[in-house]
């Protein structure tokens, strides 16, 4: 069923108003609203059942951000995430990018590697070549571990082998499944397979295995989503649309050439890419681990996007990086919400949902670099975290706006300041 992504007066409403919106347009029932509007929607037995030591559970805000339109489809974005701005900058974001075309994306296909370390080889050259003489059998082993994927199309593709010829602890021969997984996340299927195959590549190696276990750096797993907008759509009241686009080139090629920069972009990126994440119920350290990793590939540490001028002046922008989630499996099937989440993004694939959550993090991108380059990023920041301080100061029901309001006006979003305007405004 196709889906409206737009929102327009979205953050005006109430929060069971913004519900009812939501339910409207992805098709959630009754229940599955009052799951969402009811607090505990993880049962306290199911939180037992997924980790260890459970003595409750703990509740983080889900938002939707709005006008996301992929590849000419729309969707919706669920995000979990405590930090004020990231919605609606993510939001905003997509509404400019949908005057353009919306994001374009794709993917390389949900491919996971599994490592197998190999020690105790005194000829680690040849110990690579008698694996790959017997790729095709280690091949076989891994597969006859989990017929069920081999029916839904996956499993074991090929064999590579890595050779460290001189490391602190002697050679070491290093081999590779690379495994397709549909639709899930990947991490228990290619962890077994390793198992699987790890006894007969001690035989026919002669060396001792240890290590048996995915990689994070899924960079066979990769996700690309791209973007172009106008300099007039980027302009604001204060700044022309070319000195914005000049001022996001800057700060991109700031990122681009300095490491210490390069965190902090690729962080803003990641506020984008987790809360999306964690909404579906997929592995957010995973994803973290792999993007970092990949933004060193070329041997130093760098941005994750890439941005550009066209020849009539638009702004490019483009990402590309590992991303290993699922629609089944783990949390995703476990844990409500999660499911819910699934049902309100309407994505088919694992690979869909990899290439909107790369969208989400090229849209944060580009907020945050836009904000830097024009209000600067603690305006906008500190006028939405004006809300979190009222709440700690004891605000309640209108009160909170009230207060906020206030404090964003005077560009001094203090604790104390907060607890003086709220005590002038109970007199």
């Amino acid at each position: 069923m196709p889906i409206d992504s737009t929102l327009p007066g979205f953050r005006s409403l109430t929060p069971s108003q913004r519900l009812e919106v939501i339910a409207r347009k992805a098709g959630l029932t009754p229940a599955e609203v009052a799951s969402i509007h009811t607090p505990g929607a993880l049962p306290l037995g199911t939180a037992d059942g997924m980790i260890e030591n459970v003595i409750g559970t703990y509740e983080l805000p889900l938002a939707v951000a709005g006008y996301f339109q992929l590849n000419g489809k729309d969707v919706l974005v669920p995000m979990v995430v405590e930090e004020p701005s990231v919605v609606a900058a993510a939001s905003f974001m997509a509404k400019l990018v949908r005057e353009g075309g919306g994001f374009q994306t794709s993917s390389s296909g949900p491919l996971m590697r599994a490592q197998v370390q190999v020690i105790g080889v005194s000829d680690p050259l040849g110990a690579r070549q008698t694996i790959l003489r017997h790729r095709q059998e280690i091949i076989e082993i891994a597969n006859s571990r989990d017929k069920v994927l081999i029916g839904l199309g996956g499993g074991c593709r090929d064999v590579e082998v890595h050779v460290f010829p001189d490391t602190p602890r002697g050679p070491m021969v290093v081999a590779h499944l690379i495994v397709d997984v549909r639709d899930a996340m990947g991490a228990n299927t290619v962890n077994t397979m390793a198992e699987a195959v790890a006894g007969r590549i001690e035989q026919i190696t002669g060396g001792s295995v240890r290590l048996r276990i995915l990689s994070n750096l899924a960079d066979l797993r990769v996700a690309r989503a791209s973007l172009r907008v106008s300099a007039s759509t980027l302009a604001t009241r204060d700044f022309a649309g070319e000195r914005v686009v000049d001022g996001i080139l800057d700060a991109y090629t700031f990122a681009a050439v300095d490491p210490y920069r390069a965190a902090t972009h690729n962080k803003g990126i990641m506020n984008g890419i987790d809360p999306v994440v964690v909404a579906t119920g997929n592995d957010w350290r995973a994803v973290e681990a792999g993007a970092h990793a990949y933004a060193c590939r070329s041997g130093r540490y760098t941005s994750l996007t890439c941005w550009e001028r066209a020849n009539n002046g638009d702004l490019v922008g483009s990402i590309e990086l590992p991303m290993p989630v699922g629609l089944v499996g783990g949390a995703t099937k476990t844990h409500p919400l999660a499911r819910l989440a699934l049902k309100v993004m309407n994505v088919a694939s694992a690979e869909e949902l990899g290439e909107v959550i790369a969208a989400v993090g090229l849209a944060q991108n580009m907020a945050a670099m836009r904000a830097l380059r024009t209000e600067g990023i603690q305006r906008a920041h500190m006028a939405l975290h004006a809300r979190n301080i009222a709440l700690a100061a004891g605000a309640t029901g209108e009160e909170i706006d009230w207060v906020a309001q206030r404090l964003a006006a005077a560009r001094d979003v203090r604790m104390d300041l907060a607890v003086e305007l709220l005590a002038e405004k109970r007199r």
